[in-house]
C-alpha cells in the first residue's frame, strides 16, 4: 500500500469508485481507495439502480444526462459490463400540477438537447401494453431511461481507475484521519498509514462515522427502504423486447421490468429510521426482515395501474438501508472549516448521478471549482443548526414525500423552527408566514389571520394578492422588511483594508462612511458572491452578503490569510436588521431620530451610526427594493424595541411590515440580480453587468482567472423580460425560475428569477439569453407552454434611479 497519495477515497461503493475513476481521468493517478469490506458493501449492492435524466434542477439534469451516457462508454473503455438496460421510461401525470411539472421538464429537455417528449396514449399503450392509462392527463417518454447493474457499474469504475494507476484496497477499514499543521492528512488503517493532500469521505452508510474521525458531524440519517420483484409474468415472457419503466409519481411507487417479472418499490408514509445511534461496523451485505404491509397502499396503487402486478407471485423482497440528508440531496464539497477534506455523503439516486457526481468532485478537487454551480448539493447549505432532531424530522418528511412535487416557493414545515430572532413571536402575531433561510425563520408575507399557511402550486397561490398589497404599500408609502438573515461580518485592524482589497474585486471605500458594491470572483472567473462593504472607521469595515451562502463563502475568506492584528468575525447571529424603504421612508424614520436624513446630510451609499427610536443602529443608505430606503442594523437584544418603534411610526403613515416575497418582486422591477439565481460562479462579470466593479489595477483573489474571462465576449447576457399580460392571465401563472426561453422555436436562454411586478403592472422575469437584444420578442415556457415576452431596454421601475438617490 502506498504511503503517500494525492487523494484517499474512503468508501468502495458506486460513488467512491466513480470519484476515484474521474480523478484519474483528470490526471491524478497517485490516488487510493480504501474499502472496509468488499466493493459495493452497504447500500450500493441492493439498489434498484434505476437511471433517469430529468430533474427539476437544471444542473442536476445535466449531471444525470452525463451519467446516463457514460455507462456504455465505460463498458467500451474497461471491458466490464455495466448491465445497461435502456428500454425507456414513461412518466405519467394524474394531476394538473404533475402535468405542469412534466411539461416544464420537456421544455428544458428541448433547450438542453435531451430526449424527453410527450407521447399519445396510443403510443404509450404500444410501448407498455400492461399499463392501464385511465385517468392519465399527460404522458412523457424518455427513450434513454432504464436501469443498470449496481455491481457491474461499480466494478467498471474501479477497473477504469486501476488502469490509470489508482490503487484499491478492500477489507481495509480506516481507523483514524489526522489533520496535520501543513494542511495535509494522515489516514490510518490496520495495514499502514497514508499521507495525503485530500481525504474524500464517500463512506455511504458509514459517512457519519468516518466524518467523526475528523471531528466532523454530518446531518445524515439512514432509513429502511423496500422493493419487491415478482415471479415471471406470462405477458412479459411472451415479448421479444424489454418493457420501459413507469414513473407514476402521483401513485407514489416506481416500477420496471426485472428478469421476466416486474420490480416495484415505494417510499411509504409509514417510514422507518435505522441506525439512529450509528451504523454498525459489522454490517455489509445485510438486509432487514420483509415488512410489505408498510407499503401496502403503494402496492395497491401499482396494481391499479399495472394489474399484472396483482396476479403475479412475489419472488423476493429487498428491505435495505439508505442514508439521507435533510433535503435528500447529497452533502457535497470541501468542508469549509477544514483544508483538504471533501464530503460526498447522503446520495439517494446514486446510479442516476454517479458519473456526474464523480466528475464534479474530481473537478472541485483538482481544479478548485466545478464547471456547474452545484450549490443545491453543497454541504455548506447546512450549518451546526442542522442538528439530529432537525435532520430526523426533515428525513422523515423527504422520505415520505419522495415523489411529491417540490413547488416553486414551497416551504415545508418539518423540523422547524430551528433558529428564530427576538421578533419572531411578534411577527407571528401579525400574521407572518415564515420561510427558512440557513436555519433562520424569516417572514415571507403577512396574512390577515395568524396561523395562515401557504398553498402550493405552479400557478398563483393564496399569497399572490397579499404580497401585491405589501408591494404597493411600500412603493406608495413605506414598508419595513426584516433583513436579519443577511450575512454580516466585521473586519477590523491595521490590515483590514489590505485584506478586503486582496479578497474582493472592487476597490474598498477610502473614506469613512462610504460603501461600495463588490463581486467575489471564483476560481473560473465567475461571480462567487456579491457584497456591500462599508467603511466604519480608519481600520474597521462592515461586510454584508448572502445569508444562505455564509458557510459557502468561508472557503473564499479562508483562502486569503488575515494580516497580523486583523480580526474577522461573523455578526449574523448577534446583529439583526430591517430595511425601511419607500417614498415616505425618510419622513417615517425622521420621526424616530435627531440625525438628519436629508440627502445632503445622508447621501446614497453612505452610512452613519445613529440612534433611532432609542436604539443604537448602523444605518446604511441602500435598499434592495430599488427605492428610497435605509438598512438599519442593531444588536439582537434591541431588535424587538426597534421593530416596535418602526411599526408604530409606520402605522401613522399607512406603512407596515413587508415580507421577502414582496422584496423579490420589488428587486425584479428594478432589474437587480440575486446571488444563487442571477449571480453564480458559472456567470462572468460582463454577462451579469458587474464588470465595471472589477478593478484589474490591483491584486485580488482569482484575479488571473477573471482577467482571462474578461477578454472574452459574453456567452450570454442577463436581461429583464416582460411577459404578455393576456398569456399570464390565461395561465394564472408567472415565471419563477428555470423556465426555458425560445425565439422562433430555438432555445436561447432560461429564466433565473420571476415575479409579478405589482407596482408596474407587469409579469417580469430575469434571465440569460444569447443572440437577443432589447425589444426582441421571445417566448418564456411558463408551465412548459409558450408565453409571449419582450426583452426590456431598461427596468420598468425608476430606471434612472431618481427615487433611490432622492
Amino acid at each position: 500500500m502506498r504511503t503517500h497519495a494525492q487523494a484517499v477515497v474512503i468508501g468502495g461503493g458506486v460513488i467512491g469508485c466513480s470519484i476515484l475513476y474521474h480523478l484519474t481521468k483528470l490526471g491524478w493517478t497517485d490516488v487510493v481507495l480504501l474499502e472496509r469490506d468488499e466493493l459495493t458493501s452497504g447500500s450500493t449492492w441492493h439498489a434498484a439502480a434505476n437511471i433517469h435524466g430529468l430533474h427539476d434542477n437544471t444542473n442536476i439534469s445535466r449531471i444525470q444526462h452525463y451519467t446516463m451516457t457514460l455507462y456504455k462508454e465505460l463498458e467500451e473503455e474497461t471491458g466490464q459490463g455495466c448491465g445497461v438496460f435502456q428500454p425507456g421510461s414513461l412518466y405519467l401525470a394524474q394531476t394538473e400540477a404533475r402535468e405542469h411539472q412534466l411539461r416544464l421538464q420537456a421544455a428544458k429537455a428541448k433547450l438542453y438537447g435531451m430526449n424527453f417528449h410527450e407521447v399519445s396514449r396510443d403510443e404509450a399503450e404500444r410501448l407498455h401494453p400492461l399499463v392501464d392509462f385511465t385517468g392519465i392527463r399527460c404522458i412523457m417518454w424518455e427513450p434513454d431511461g432504464g436501469n443498470v447493474d449496481p455491481s457491474g457499474v461499480t466494478q467498471a469504475y474501479a477497473a477504469g481507475a486501476r488502469a490509470r494507476g489508482a490503487e484499491i484496497h478492500r477489507f481495509t477499514p480506516v481507523t483514524a484521519t489526522e489533520a496535520l499543521p501543513d494542511g495535509t492528512w494522515i489516514v490510518r488503517t490496520p495495514k499502514g498509514e497514508i499521507r495525503t493532500d485530500w481525504v474524500i469521505n464517500a463512506a455511504g452508510l458509514w459517512g457519519r462515522e468516518v466524518a467523526a474521525l475528523a471531528g466532523l458531524t454530518l446531518p445524515l440519517q439512514p432509513t429502511e427502504h423496500q422493493y419487491f420483484v415478482t415471479e415471471t409474468i406470462a405477458e412479459i415472457a411472451a415479448l421479444d423486447r424489454r418493457l420501459p419503466s413507469v414513473a407514476d409519481r402521483d401513485g407514489e411507487y416506481y416500477l420496471r421490468q426485472e428478469g421476466q417479472g416486474l420490480l416495484v418499490g415505494a417510499y411509504e408514509r409509514d417510514m422507518r429510521f435505522w441506525a439512529e445511534g450509528g451504523t454498525p461496523l459489522d454490517f455489509a451485505h445485510d438486509l432487514f426482515p420483509d415488512d410489505l404491509e408498510r407499503i401496502e397502499e403503494n402496492m395497491m396503487r401499482a396494481i391499479d395501474r399495472v394489474p399484472a402486478v396483482g396476479t403475479a407471485g412475489i419472488k423476493r423482497v429487498i428491505n435495505g438501508p439508505m442514508i439521507w440528508s435533510p433535503d435528500a440531496n447529497v452533502l457535497f464539497g470541501p468542508v469549509p472549516e477544514m483544508t483538504g477534506y471533501f464530503c460526498c455523503n447522503g446520495i439517494i439516486p446514486g446510479f442516476s448521478q454517479s458519473g456526474g457526481m464523480g466528475l464534479m468532485a474530481a473537478q472541485w478537487i483538482t481544479e478548485g471549482e466545478t464547471q456547474y454551480d452545484m450549490f443545491a448539493w453543497d454541504m455548506a447549505r447546512f450549518g451546526d443548526w442542522a442538528d439530529a432532531g432537525f435532520t430526523k424530522a426533515k428525513v422523515r418528511d423527504v422520505y415520505a414525500n419522495r415523489f411529491s412535487i417540490h413547488f416553486p416557493n414551497e416551504e415545508r414545515a418539518a423540523g422547524r423552527p430551528v433558529r428564530t430572532r427576538p421578533v419572531y413571536e411578534m411577527q407571528r402575531g401579525m400574521g407572518a408566514v415564515f420561510g427558512l433561510n440557513y436555519g433562520w425563520e424569516h417572514p415571507l408575507w403577512f396574512a390577515d389571520a395568524q396561523g395562515t399557511q401557504d398553498t402550493n402550486g405552479f400557478t398563483r397561490q393564496n399569497w399572490w394578492g397579499p404580497v401585491g398589497a405589501e408591494c404597493r404599500m411600500l412603493r406608495q408609502r413605506a414598508g419595513i422588511i426584516d433583513i436579519s438573515n443577511f450575512a454580516k461580518y466585521r473586519v477590523a485592524g491595521p490590515g483590514a483594508e489590505d485584506w478586503l482589497n486582496a479578497l474582493f474585486a472592487n476597490r474598498m471605500p477610502r473614506a469613512v462612511g462610504r460603501s461600495c458594491l463588490t463581486p467575489l470572483i471564483g476560481r473560473r472567473g465567475g461571480i462567487a458572491g456579491d457584497f456591500t462593504v462599508t467603511r466604519l472607521g480608519e481600520e474597521e469595515f462592515w461586510v454584508i452578503g448572502s445569508g444562505m451562502a455564509e458557510r459557502y463563502h468561508q472557503r473564499f475568506f479562508r483562502a486569503v490569510p488575515l494580516p497580523e492584528g486583523t480580526e474577522f468575525e461573523s455578526l449574523t447571529e448577534a446583529v439583526c436588521g430591517f430595511n425601511v424603504a419607500g417614498p415616505r421612508s425618510r419622513e417615517m424614520l425622521q420621526r424616530l431620530t435627531n440625525t438628519s436624513l436629508e440627502t445632503e446630510d445622508f447621501p446614497f451609499m453612505r452610512s452613519q451610526r445613529i440612534e433611532l427610536g432609542g436604539v443604537d443602529c448602523l444605518a446604511l443608505r441602500v435598499s434592495f427594493t430599488g427605492d428610497l430606503g435605509w438598512e438599519l442594523h442593531c444588536a439582537a437584544e434591541d431588535q424587538a424595541r426597534l421593530y416596535s418603534a418602526l411599526i408604530e411610526a409606520g402605522r401613522e403613515l399607512g406603512a407596515g411590515p413587508v415580507g421577502s416575497r414582496a422584496l423579490m418582486s420589488l428587486r425584479i422591477e428594478k432589474g437587480y440580480g440575486s446571488w444563487g439565481r442571477e449571480y453564480s460562479p458559472e456567470y462572468w462579470p460582463q454577462e451579469v453587468g458587474l464588470d465595471r466593479l472589477v478593478k484589474l489595477d490591483k491584486d485580488f483573489l482569482n484575479k488571473a482567472a477573471v482577467e482571462g474571462t474578461l477578454t472574452n465576449p459574453p456567452r450570454e447576457r442577463l436581461v429583464l423580460l416582460a411577459l404578455d399580460e393576456a398569456d399570464v392571465t390565461a395561465s394564472n401563472a408567472d415565471a419563477t425560475g428555470g423556465e426555458p426561453i425560445f425565439r422562433g422555436g430555438e432555445g436561447i436562454g432560461r429564466v433565473t428569477s420571476g415575479a409579478y411586478g405589482y407596482s408596474v403592472g407587469m409579469s417580469l422575469a430575469l434571465g440569460y439569453v444569447k443572440g437577443a437584444e432589447p425589444g426582441d420578442a421571445v417566448e418564456v415556457m411558463v408551465l412548459g407552454r409558450p408565453h409571449r415576452a419582450t426583452i426590456l431596454a431598461e427596468p420598468p421601475f425608476d430606471p434612472a434611479g431618481a427615487r433611490l438617490r432622492g
